[in-house]
């Protein structure tokens, strides 16, 4: 069933890299009836892609060490184990095309073939941010040392290491943000899947 909401009104209370706006709403109740006026804020930072670059040849899959803020605090510290990821920052530009491209800045590689995984909210109780992830095949052969765009400030670290050897730093926690962590399951979920897909195993 469809319930039903209404914004009362909706104000930015912070504009800059990312944007705060506040809303007071209301909404329909599982029990009936509605819900008194409620105030909530709301971060805004747009939608994101993010890419599981797996190697079936070789058995490998592609991780980026990078320096993440929201992690200063995080018991292992800022320095992060993740996948390739961006922002769509242009409505022209499909989810699959954020990929190639992020796939080309971050990794210096190139899709072979590309699998949708899931599209998900990441922290539907304060923010709108979705991510759509993928998993995508690339030859890992030659992939490896710094990238990141300068002019963002990224500086990214690449490790090319077996699909046993990333379950191990997921099992370990040295894996701790959610795109990785999904897909990293996924991938062991439906790998034989793949592998027939990509006519490396009889179907």
């Amino acid at each position: 069933m469809n319930y039903r909401f209404e914004v009362l009104n909706k104000t930015v209370g912070y504009d800059g890299f990312f944007r705060m706006e506040k809303y007071r709403l209301r909404h329909e109740l599982f029990q009936g009836g509605w819900s008194p006026d409620i105030t909530r804020e709301c971060l805004e930072r747009g939608h994101a892609v993010a890419v599981l670059l797996y190697d079936p040849d070789h058995d490998q899959v592609v991780l980026l060490e990078q320096f993440r803020v929201g992690a200063l605090d995080f018991p292992g510290g800022p320095w992060l184990l993740e996948i390739v990821a961006g922002i769509m920052d242009d409505p022209d530009e499909t989810a699959e095309e954020v990929a190639q491209r992020e796939t080309v800045e971050e990794a210096g590689g190139e899709l072979l073939d590309l699998l949708p995984i899931c599209h998900y909210l990441v922290s539907p109780g304060g923010a709108s941010e979705s991510i759509t992830l993928f998993c995508g095949r690339v030859d890992a052969t030659g992939i490896g040392g710094i990238r990141g765009l300068p002019e963002e400030h990224e500086d990214i670290r690449l490790h090319v290491v077996s699909r046993s050897e990333a379950l191990e730093f997921l099992y370990a926690g040295r894996i701790n943000s959610a795109a990785p962590i999904i897909a990293l399951q996924w991938l062991e979920l439906n790998r034989l899947r793949l592998l027939e897909h990509w006519g490396l195993v009889p179907g």
